[in-house]
């Protein structure tokens, strides 16, 4: 068995070790059934790469995986109706849209009445909301989850070709690391289909969040502007990767492009969140921003043990020291941004995903799902550039005065003049002396 094949087992093989942890470990259903799936898919994808010789053996693998870890797990469960709290959230959220104007009750009184989500998040219920449940088709065509995982979808592969049509990435086969085989293995993996199957919501939040770094990496500062607003209309989390896009922008295509992402966005956000605002601030006020942080008077579920959580159980003094480590860890990281700039595409992914882990560590309430969303960010970056992981970004190549590869930026200048070739003058033979 050759080391990659080595790798590759011993990665299956965890894989299915953390999807059996669910099973013996959580009280959830939907977690419980994915674990129970995903263990065995994850289990037929090492043994398929253990005992198969040849070119096949991959290929079964993954389609083990991906059967175990996503197409199994993600029908049954969307049939069926389980699902975390949020999938209901949001399709009674959309409901609410549609009948009232709001996707907000007025008045909640169970951890299930609260919406943590910005009012575009209720989009993705709609399909619930206009199909019902009365049929396997409906259920399967209106559950939420689905149109989070196509929006994410079609977000890494856009942003993808966004990259590549700049050169600012480098072109891969089906079964190079940026091509169908690493999306594939990408979805197949926990990091993506765990929260597929059970959740979702997430999902879109990074695709969106990447769409707009890829756009800011092109220099395509209102295209970034409008993916951003997007990503922010979903959930407040996306708010750092602004600030990351707009750096990203400045440094590498000047600040007039910075401006124009800032105006997109601002114009975009308005749109999508004011009216809500103006409908009903607060129910909006009390479930988006008191509800997470721990303030509201139902207690979030959002339970775990991380930094921020652990100080704010301490009391008013501790719920306040975590908001104070949260600030100075913004502020960090924003004065980061400024003194030096991201200059790429996978530096700018990196950097976004240092601003979110800080943010989820100290913030008063906290899951340790949502650090997925940061390491996908980190993944997804290298696969789709074809970065090796510390491998220099294109911009700072440029930065540096290295070599610059053909479909670089425009504004690229060599490092220095070419030196003059010089000119040799003939003299004739007869001219010479000692010839006549």
């Amino acid at each position: 068995m050759t080391t990659a094949s080595v790798k590759w087992v011993a990665g299956w093989a965890g894989a299915g070790v953390w999807a059996a942890g669910f099973v013996a470990f959580s009280t959830l259903t939907p977690h419980r059934v994915w674990g129970a799936s995903a263990a065995v898919g994850y289990l037929g994808a090492a043994l398929a790469v253990g005992l198969l010789r040849g070119p096949r053996a991959r290929p079964v693998a993954l389609c083990s995986a991906l059967a175990g870890a996503v197409a199994v797990p993600f029908g049954y469960l969307l049939l069926t109706g389980e699902g975390q709290s949020e999938v209901g959230v949001i399709q009674r959220s959309a409901a609410l849209l549609l009948h009232s104007g709001t996707p907000y009750l007025a008045e909640p009184q169970a951890v299930t009445d609260y919406n943590p989500y910005l009012p575009g998040m209720s989009l993705f219920g709609i399909p619930a909301a206009l199909l019902g449940d009365g049929s396997p088709v409906a259920r399967l065509l209106g559950d939420a989850r689905l149109w989070c995982a196509v929006v994410l979808l079609v977000c890494l592969v856009g942003g993808r070709a966004v990259l590549w049509r700049g050169g600012l990435s480098r072109p891969a086969g089906p079964g190079g690391p940026g091509g169908s085989t690493g999306l594939l293995v990408l979805i197949a993996s926990p990091l993506v289909a765990f929260p597929l199957c059970v959740s979702g919501v997430d999902l879109p939040l990074a695709g969106l969040c990447w769409l707009g770094l890829a756009l800011a990496a092109r220099g395509r500062g209102v295209a970034a502007g409008l993916a951003l607003a997007a990503a922010c209309a979903l959930k407040w989390t996306a708010l750092p990767a602004v600030a990351v896009a707009a750096a990203l922008l400045a440094g590498s295509h000047g600040g007039r492009q910075a401006l124009r992402c800032a105006a997109a966005w601002s114009a975009g956000v308005v749109a999508l969140v004011l009216p809500a605002v103006l409908r009903s601030p607060g129910p909006l006020v009390e479930q988006v921003l008191a509800f997470p942080t721990g303030r509201a008077g139902v207690a979030t579920p959002a339970a775990s043990p991380l930094p921020g959580r652990l100080l704010a159980e301490l009391g008013t003094a501790g719920w306040y020291t975590a908001v104070l480590l949260l600030v100075c860890g913004g502020v960090a990281v924003a004065v980061s941004l400024v003194t030096r700039p991201p200059a790429g595409c996978v530096a700018a992914a990196d950097r976004l995903a240092v601003g979110l882990c800080v943010a989820f560590l100290f913030a008063p309430a906290g899951r340790f799902g949502y650090f997925a969303l940061p390491l996908l960010l980190v993944v997804w970056s290298r696969l789709a550039t074809g970065a090796p992981p510390g491998a220099r970004s294109h911009a700072a190549l440029l930065r540096r005065g290295g070599p610059v590869r053909r479909g670089g930026p425009p504004t690229a200048r060599p490092t220095a003049l070419p030196q003059a070739t010089p000119v040799t003058r003939q003299v004739p033979a007869a001219t010479l002396p000692g010839r006549r």
